[in-house]
């Protein structure tokens, strides 16, 4: 018997499904809860996945107002906006839109968001609450892995969790999720070029992967049983097509012969994402009433 998928898309819809119940519940008390988000120039993958966030938002009911901003934004505009957004009573989430051009202080701009606005994640005081098991926004990516694998039925508590990322996006904030009492995980994080990766990877009872390197992680660096968790994403051309296609950092085929459980590319943790993003937003308008 192969390994169970972990179908991120199913699993999304639910939860936006249970979400659409939150937001009407907040409109029975007069409350439209609002993600706001900020896009400074017209990098394409940055504009399609705004879009993205502005489509996903409306569809379970959330009020979007999304500034675009010209790349001639000054550092002095953009901490502006996001004060406006930060005092106004009717935006419950903000988000902005990474990477920012060049010539903008990311880090600066990322504290000004109001930490019970920052559905992000990324203000040093979420961070470090989080990192203290106090309540906490944490980046939707590790909120969307942690509740996938819930979800089917997979338990951390004392598990050994592998996770060969140590960005601020996916390794460190997931581990802070599950190093804490209540979830119970062993946890350990990897940088992928050390030179003996293989030793700890194949001793992971749970492996979580995002360093955009294709077929990365092979068969022969897992163990039997893993719950192998895929975050990376490239485009590889296929030899037989000419066509790029998607492709994780597993080795799909040969890890799915020995793992429990694992997570395509895509549609995997990817839809994922998004949906924790809303997820934050909701919380932030609930703990707003």
């Amino acid at each position: 018997m192969g390994a169970k998928i972990l179908d991120g898309r199913k699993i999304s819809q639910e939860i936006r499904e249970e979400l659409r119940g939150r937001v009407e519940k907040l409109k029975e008390k007069g409350i439209i809860p609002c993600l706001a988000g900020i896009l400074v120039g017209e990098d394409p993958g940055s504009v399609t996945y705004v879009n993205l966030k502005e489509k996903s938002a409306e569809e379970i009911g959330l009020r979007s107002h999304m500034l675009r901003l010209p790349e001639s934004t000054t550092q002095r505009e953009l901490l502006d906006h996001i004060r406006r957004l930060n005092e106004d009573p009717g935006v419950h989430g903000i988000f902005i839109q990474l990477p920012l051009p060049s010539h903008l202080d990311e880090q600066e701009a990322l504290n000004a968001v109001l930490p019970s606005k920052d559905v992000d994640g990324f203000h040093p005081e979420n961070v470090g609450r989080a990192w203290l098991g106090q309540e906490a926004f944490v980046p939707a990516t590790p909120i969307g892995i942690k509740v996938l694998v819930e979800r089917y039925g997979y338990d951390f508590r004392r598990k050994h969790v592998v996770i060969v990322n140590t960005d601020n996006l996916v390794g460190k904030p997931l581990a802070s999720l599950l190093v804490q009492e209540n979830v119970g995980a062993n946890v350990t994080l990897c940088q992928p070029d050390t030179p003996d990766l293989a030793n700890f990877t194949r001793a992971a009872d749970i492996l979580v992967v995002a360093v955009n390197r294709p077929a990365f992680i092979t068969g022969d660096m897992v163990k039997e049983g893993v719950i192998a968790i895929d975050f990376g994403y490239s485009l590889v051309e296929d030899p037989q097509t000419g066509k790029k296609k998607a492709k994780g950092d597993l080795d799909f085929e040969s890890v799915k012969e020995k793992a429990e459980a694992i997570t395509p590319v895509p549609g995997g943790v990817g839809p994922m994402t998004v949906t924790m993003l809303l997820w934050n937003t909701v919380r932030a308008a609930e703990r707003a009433t």
